[in-house]
């Protein structure tokens, strides 16, 4: 545990225990929520990655065209 964090939770203890506990259900619903955009990040990563890859290919292909703002 770094410095920083122990002293963070050095602090939250001298709060009422109802705050505590509103404290403690806050960094874990971030921790939760941090953890769900990491996997979120990572699923499409390589989904972007793929997508990438076949408009790459369209391309060479000759398959796109120029986008024309005009012509949406």
């Amino acid at each position: 545990m770094t410095a920083l964090l122990e002293k963070a939770f050095q602090e939250a203890t001298k709060l009422p225990q109802e705050e505590q506990e509103a404290f403690a259900r806050w960094i874990l619903k971030e921790l939760e929520s941090e953890h769900h955009w990491a996997e979120l990040l990572d699923t499409s990563a390589s989904l972007l990655d793929e997508l990438a890859d076949e408009a790459h290919d369209e391309y060479r292909t000759g398959k796109s065209a120029p986008l024309d703002p005009d012509r949406l």
